[in-house]
């Protein structure tokens, strides 16, 4: 009963258009704010969704951004570096690697793609090329031990089946419903 509540609209109608401060997680705003992009999108499992609400809150905060947890490597914004470092890393590490190097993706993607379109055109990675390191990332890392101890597997081979479907949600999400990458309004005086 708690999803069904969670899914509905009129919830997220009441988070978004609140007059006050709500006193909500971080995790649990992103979880309704998710599922609310994701309906009829090809990414349908709650745990998919729990995921990408997960993703959301840990990258909001800008140390979980440059590198995962537990892998030793120094912090990089880039996926250069990140790709580099597979090489030195062991399976662990790899599979921390390549799990962030997807979630990575999908949240500089989705959710800053008029930022990366700036990006690219000063010689940047363009947006295809995060949709693709974020898609096979996430099927390499469903492979690995620790996606089947950690329960990943399903969850990474839906987000690699549907990334382009994901991204196109966090677009929206990030567009539409929080107003990320939104240009700014000029004041005119009168």
């Amino acid at each position: 009963m708690r999803d069904e509540i969670l899914d509905l609209e009129s919830l997220a109608d009441v988070i978004l258009h609140a007059p006050g401060r709500l006193a909500i997680s971080p995790h649990r705003l992103f979880y309704v704010l998710c599922r609310r992009v994701l309906k009829g999108s090809a990414v349908k499992s709650r745990e998919a969704a729990d995921y990408v609400a997960a993703m959301l809150e840990a990258f909001s905060r800008t140390s979980r951004i440059f590198a995962p947890n537990g892998t030793g490597h120094a912090p990089s914004p880039y996926l250069s570096d990140m790709i580099q470092a597979l090489s030195k890393a062991g399976e662990r590490e790899s599979f921390l690697l390549r799990s962030h190097m997807a979630g990575y993706s999908l949240f500089v993607r989705g959710m800053f793609a008029e930022n990366v379109e700036k990006r690219h055109e000063r010689g940047a990675p363009d947006l295809t090329f995060y949709e693709k390191m974020g898609g096979m990332n996430y099927r390499v890392a469903a492979e690995y031990r620790d996606a089947r101890r950690l329960n990943l597997e399903s969850i990474y081979e839906e987000l690699s089946r549907g990334f382009r479907d994901v991204r196109l949600a966090l677009n929206d999400l990030a567009s539409r419903l929080l107003h990320i990458d939104a240009p700014a309004v000029p004041i005119i005086a009168t």
